[in-house]
């Protein structure tokens, strides 16, 4: 099991977090790359605003790639299966390594946007299918934990994408088209290491109707001494559900039975976007700065928010299921509330005494820290386990379409929020992390060592107003 984690992980959010985080160390080459490109193909300086323009399309063009990759990302894991879909993508990853790759040695930044908008798709795609696969495989009492692993390999994709872009390795002049293509290596490995893991049971038997498979699969996970248990709960669903056809997402917004379980994925998706965790990272080499930290050492700062999530993380996964998911999301949240608070203080009185900018550098690792504690790690954890095998897919196809769109719009409106409204900004976040931990909770009932259809029958009094 720990194993199937692994191989699904590394080519699946590894690559997210990858992604988003080498972009940043070769913002200058790049820019000095389309520079150079733009007079020798039109013998004349690219105007700064189009840099500014063209800069952007290739930052954002991987949020507009992400949002796709979440829309086909259920019907793939419905078609090939969940690990079909999972090894078919790296094909995607690989496709955009080396367009990404060669765009520097041929001139045509046009391929940058291509591969950029490629490792999008291949993003949206992993981030959708792989906390699908880990939730089928999980017997209930490690599925918690076992979920986990999506948020560990995301942070630990972050984490390495921030090691790689140092300039001493990859992040300097030479270096970057290089690390723009090195995102093939986890697909290789995944290529490699993912056939040897059976597909996921309940895809096999729910949605195949091919029991051998299914016991066979279950067999290799939980051993063949316990697989019996999990094998009657697979049936039981299978049972329940009646022969029903895997659905659509719009077919979701319509079933009534569903309808708690979907407005919690979509308030939980958007909360964990918007609750100001951008706004951090945004903040950091400013409160870096202001802590008295050189710009040469602020890279390295940074390295310790990267490894922050990835314990948090951790963590969390080692929590998860013996303290429950409720307890810990909606603590996450109201940290968050807290540090937002600290944050607003600290930042406004920076320069009345020389000891504020070490609360304010405090607050940013204690904020980072609840965020993985909670939000970050649970919303995928929960959006497996409040749905049964028919809606499952469309369900994550809905949160990952919501969290790509929330992510690039936070991405555009962000900077002028910021301008706006200074370091108030967090009052917005602190309004926001509230409001979802108080609706979590209302709404979202303790799912720990719960099956798909004991958590289906905990909502059906919100979704039906009865017993």
């Amino acid at each position: 099991l720990f194993l199937a984690v692994c191989a699904v992980g590394i080519g699946g959010t590894f690559q997210y977090g990858y992604n988003v985080s080498i972009i940043n160390a070769p913002t200058q080459h790049i820019h000095r790359f389309l520079n150079e490109t733009w007079s020798s193909r039109y013998h004349k300086e690219l105007n700064p605003d189009l840099l500014t323009f063209l800069w952007s399309v290739i930052a954002s063009v991987f949020s507009l790639g992400g949002l796709c990759g979440a829309l086909i990302g259920g019907s793939m894991a419905i078609r090939l299966g969940r690990k079909g879909a999972l090894l078919m993508n790296n094909i995607i990853a690989i496709l955009a390594s080396i367009l990404m790759g060669i765009s520097f040695p041929t001139g045509l930044f046009e391929l940058l946007i291509a591969g950029r908008f490629l490792i999008g798709i291949n993003s949206g795609i992993g981030i959708c299918v792989q906390p699908l696969y880990i939730g089928e495989v999980a017997p209930k009492h490690l599925r918690g934990g076992m979920a986990m692993g999506t948020s560990i390999f995301l942070t630990g994709g972050i984490l390495t994408g921030q090691i790689i872009g140092l300039r001493e390795l990859l992040g300097g002049e030479t270096y970057w088209p290089l690390l723009l293509s090195s995102s093939c290596f986890p697909a290789f490995a995944q290529l490699l290491f993912l056939p040897w893991f059976p597909e996921s049971p309940r895809y096999l038997l729910i949605d195949r109707g091919d029991e051998l498979s299914c016991a066979k699969a279950l067999k290799r996970f939980h051993g063949s001494s316990e697989y019996r248990r999990e094998m009657e709960d697979i049936q039981r669903e299978c049972f329940a559900l009646d022969g029903e056809k895997p659905k659509k997402p719009w077919q979701l917004f319509t079933d009534r039975g569903v309808r708690w379980q979907l407005i919690t994925v979509i308030v939980m998706t958007m909360g964990q976007q918007l609750s100001g965790i951008n706004a951090i990272y945004f903040y950091a080499t400013y409160i870096f700065e202001q802590a008295g930290i050189s710009a040469e050492k602020i890279p390295y700062v940074t390295l310790g928010t990267g490894a922050c999530e990835c314990l948090t993380a951790l963590t969390c996964g080692l929590l998860i299921d013996y303290m429950g998911r409720r307890y810990l999301i909606i603590g996450g949240y109201l940290l968050m509330t807290l540090w937002s608070i600290v944050l607003t203080f600290s930042l406004s009185y920076q320069e009345l005494y020389s000891w504020v900018p070490y609360v304010s550098m405090t607050s940013v690792f204690a904020f980072i820290l609840s965020f993985g504690l909670g939000p970050g790690g649970i919303t995928n954890t929960l959006t497996a386990e409040l749905f049964t095998q028919s809606s499952r897919p469309a369900a994550f196809m809905i949160g990952g379409t919501i969290s790509w769109i929330s992510f690039f719009t936070i991405g555009m409106l962000f900077p002028f929020i910021v301008n706006g409204l200074k370091q108030y900004c967090f009052l917005v976040f602190l309004l926001e992390c509230s409001l979802v931990a108080a609706f979590i909770f209302l709404v979202i009932p303790e799912t720990k060592n719960k099956s798909f259809l004991e958590i289906k029958k905990e909502f059906h009094k919100l979704n039906f107003g009865r017993n």
